[in-house]
């Protein structure tokens, strides 16, 4: 095969898969980590006699303990500040400090841990997290009202995928079942439905694991999509490049939800009864969005004329082929990993993330309104999905820069 083709097909993968994955990822996989409180604003903590952490707030459900698991993801972030917001004490568990707080000490995104209590703590390590969970339960008088996993991989391959969609998510089961948490919120994916991708297999283990086990109710819940997923081209069109489709860009359509209503339907299913040891597929309250209609909405956001690009289906099939002979052939997990990234791309590129039920369709915020506000306001850096957004740490860096000048 020729060197230079492969060379050129290991390279468009990011590219390719960059404008079509509306990915259900959203938290590296934990590093090992020590139990840590963080010093500061509101990060005392909350094992200490004299935290305030387990004093009476207000709301009907004063005194009950939420713990969220990838509290630092996009959804994870949302999912502790509307935790917060309905009055649970909530703990929300970060495999790192850099995560949230900066050297000097001041929060990378905005108010969103504000009100909760923050511990550091390696999910992957299932001793650790039970101990954890333990010092929680007994400080709360054993008041867990209940676990929510957030908990994704951010690559989508296999290593990662069972990593934490499977094993993770299910040390987070575990060590619930062993403080006798009284139920379980899995943020999953609508994906799962027709599995054809390593992360969805891990995802739908973990499901079956929790289906099965009686010690805890669940609830777990599928969204189509979010709203970061459809808006990763916003820096490319304001920048002047077109936006890329795939086929005639009428392919698929979706009804994204955004992470705020998301959010919201998550905190909820801790004490509705009617999704009590459900699986609940969940769309935004957009009609059926196809890509081309997406971006034109975003270039209606940005005040330009539509310019699109349209890229052949095909090319998916070459480029993983392509990976796939030189992974088969070599023996090599680096090509194997580069093939799986293709087809995840593909498979946003021709399968719908669409749900049409009225009793699945959640929320206020359209996906115009969304785009309409990060035209201004910018959005959320994500290495997956925002092309040319700035990371909370570069942000810092520069506004340093900005006042040394």
């Amino acid at each position: 095969m020729n060197k230079a083709f492969v060379a050129i097909a290991v390279a468009l993968v990011p590219a390719v898969t960059a404008f079509s994955i509306p990915s259900h990822v959203g938290v590296s996989s934990p590093s090992t980590t020590r139990l840590q409180a963080f010093e500061g604003f509101n990060f005392k903590n909350p094992f200490e006699s004299n935290s305030p952490f387990f004093a009476s707030s207000d709301g009907g459900n004063s005194g009950k303990v939420a713990v969220i698991a990838g509290a630092t993801g996009y959804i994870g972030k949302s999912t502790v500040r509307e935790s917060v917001r309905q009055g649970y004490k909530t703990v929300a568990l970060v495999r790192d400090k850099k995560k949230v707080m900066s050297d000097e000490g001041k929060l990378l995104y905005g108010t969103f841990f504000e009100g909760a209590d923050v511990v550091e703590c390696d999910v992957c390590d299932a001793e650790k997290l039970t101990e954890t969970l333990k010092e929680i339960s007994s400080q709360a008088n054993g008041n867990i009202e209940a676990i929510v996993s957030c908990l994704a991989s951010r690559s989508g391959i296999k290593k990662d995928a069972y990593a934490i969609d499977y094993q993770a998510t299910l040390n987070c089961l575990e060590s619930g079942r062993a403080v006798n948490a009284r139920h379980f919120v899995l943020l999953s994916a609508f994906c799962v439905k027709n599995p054809w991708l390593q992360f969805q297999q891990a995802k739908l283990k973990f499901e079956a694991a929790l289906t099965e086990q009686k010690d805890m109710t669940y609830t777990i819940v599928r969204p189509t999509a979010f709203f970061k997923s459809v808006s990763g081209q916003l820096e490319v069109i304001q920048q002047g490049a077109p936006f890329v489709m795939f086929g005639d860009g009428e392919v698929t359509r979706c009804n994204p939800i955004s992470e705020a209503d998301l959010a919201t339907y998550l905190i909820d299913s801790i004490k509705n009864k009617s999704r009590l040891n459900k699986i609940i597929n969940l769309g935004g309250p957009d009609e059926p969005l196809t890509m081309k209609k997406q971006g034109e909405m975003l270039y209606q956001a940005v005040g330009k004329e539509p310019n699109f690009f349209y890229a052949p289906l095909w090319l998916f099939d070459v480029i993983i082929d392509s990976l796939q002979w030189v992974a088969d052939t070599f023996k090599s997990e680096k090509f194997e990993n580069a093939a799986e990234l293709g087809r995840i791309g593909k498979y946003y590129a021709v399968e719908d993330m669409l749900t049409t039920d009225p009793e699945e369709k959640f929320g206020t915020m359209t996906l115009q309104e969304h785009y309409n506000k990060i035209a201004v306001e910018g959005q959320e850096y994500d290495p997956y999905t925002s092309m040319f957004a700035k990371s909370p740490s570069e942000k810092v860096a520069e506004t340093k820069e900005k006042v040394a000048l």
